[in-house]
């Protein structure tokens, strides 16, 4: 049996695929990343887990996630699946490899991931072969559900917001105080992802003049900094995975048309992509 295991910051998709007629038992836990939880903190978030594995023999099992950023990350992941299912052959890469296969299957363009960080790379069809490295939420992760949330916050903060759009904000979070959003910016266990649930109000106000240019905004930093630099750019499609650039398609679409860039797929999540592609490697018949 075969697990495939994509993780967010925000939430991990578990699917076990046996045979490649039979329908997935998947499920949902919490979030994983590696670069803010020790092998025990996620151990110890995940520990529902164990309850959708037992009686199952899983003999491979495909780990794609956010925070794999080195091999000292790779063995935090290692030591958490090792914990929970003895036995099986693990392989680890990170959420870029997981929208290159899910996107691009086999075919060259450009990955990019925009959900509560963002991140890009160019694939060849086996690899990633040129990335402009993302800085991580506090220097980047422009275009992200984390920096969308953090322009908005930011933005109420300096007193920048609209009225009647701040009045809005204030009936749907209350009154943001600077010290508690200071302590959830520098003290909280993922500040990516408590900025990043502001970017849902954006979403149902992203037909206000402020709230669409401050996303698009966002998209236009994400392009110029990372999308246009690469090689080529403009000879390959850009595909984008995650919950922003789904939900957000729209405003993405014109933006890339703006620069003359051939937009690719856009999923929600890579796990149906890498469904399909790791069952077309493990039954090729079934293509």
């Amino acid at each position: 049996m075969l697990l495939l295991i994509e993780s967010g910051s925000t939430k991990t998709e578990w699917r076990f695929i046996a045979k490649p007629d039979e329908a997935y038992d998947s499920f949902f836990s919490a979030g994983i990343n590696p670069y803010y939880q020790s092998a025990i903190e996620i151990i110890t978030s995940q520990a529902e887990v164990s309850t959708w594995i037992i009686g199952k023999k899983i003999e491979q099992i495909y780990y794609y996630g956010t925070g794999i950023t080195g091999e000292d990350k790779v063995q935090i992941i290692r030591e958490f699946l090792s914990t929970i299912i003895q036995g099986a052959n693990i392989q680890i890469e990170n959420d870029l490899m997981a929208a290159a296969k899910a996107s691009c299957g086999d075919e060259k363009g450009i990955a990019c991931i925009l959900g509560t960080g963002s991140n890009s790379g160019f694939f060849d069809g086996q690899k990633i072969t040129e990335q402009i490295p993302p800085l991580g939420f506090w220097l980047g992760d422009e275009g992200s559900g984390g920096h969308l949330g953090k322009k908005l916050v930011l933005s109420y903060l300096h007193h920048e917001m609209p009225e009647e759009l701040r009045t809005s904000f204030i009936a749907r979070f209350g009154e943001l105080n600077r010290l508690d959003v200071l302590e959830k910016a520098y003290r909280g266990e993922f500040p990516n992802r408590w900025f990043a649930s502001f970017s849902k109000f954006l979403f149902q106000h992203r037909r206000e003049p402020f709230c669409y240019q401050l996303i698009e905004q966002s998209f236009q930093q994400f392009c110029s900094l990372y999308i246009l630099k690469y090689t080529h750019a403009h000879e390959y499609p850009i595909h984008f995975t995650g919950s922003v650039a789904f939900y957000y398609s729209d405003i993405l679409k014109r933006v890339l048309n703006g620069h003359k860039l051939k937009l690719g797929h856009i999923s929600e999540a890579p796990m149906a992509g890498l469904t399909l592609y790791h069952k077309n490697k493990l039954w090729p018949k079934t293509k």
